[in-house]
C-alpha cells in the first residue's frame, strides 16, 4: 500500500513540474511567434515567380508581354545591382506557386519560384 501512494505521490509532483516547465516554454513560444509576425509584416513571407533578370530593357519588355498575357497578377520589377529582375504574384505556399508556375513556364521558360 505504501508503495502505490509512493508512487501517486511521485507521479503527482512530476506532473505538477511538467505544467510549470510548459508554461514557461510557451511564454517563449508566444514570444517567438510575435517576433515572427513582426519580421513578417516588415519583410514579408511567401514567394514569387521571377520571370527573368537581366538588363532593364529586356526586363521592362518581359513585364510588358506577361501583363498582356496575365493582367489579373501582379507584377514586380526590382533592382539589385547590377542587374534588374522582373517577379509575379504574391503566393503564400510554394505549391501554390508551383501550379502557377507550370503555366508560366510555357511562355517564360526561365521562370523560377523566389523566396519574398
Amino acid at each position: 500500500m505504501k508503495s502505490i501512494f509512493v508512487y501517486f505521490l511521485f507521479t503527482i509532483i512530476i506532473g505538477i513540474t511538467n505544467v510549470n516547465g510548459q508554461t514557461n516554454t510557451s511564454n517563449e513560444v508566444k514570444s517567438l511567434i510575435k517576433k515572427k509576425i513582426e519580421y513578417n509584416k516588415k519583410n514579408g513571407y511567401g514567394f514569387r515567380i521571377q520571370l527573368e533578370s537581366g538588363h532593364e530593357t529586356a526586363i521592362k519588355t518581359t513585364q510588358s508581354k506577361f501583363r498582356i498575357e496575365r493582367p489579373t497578377i501582379k507584377t514586380y520589377i526590382l533592382f539589385e545591382s547590377p542587374e534588374w529582375k522582373v517577379q509575379v504574384g504574391d503566393y503564400k505556399t510554394r505549391l501554390e506557386a508551383d501550379k502557377i508556375l507550370n503555366e508560366i513556364k510555357k511562355k517564360f521558360p526561365s521562370a523560377i519560384i523566389v523566396p519574398r
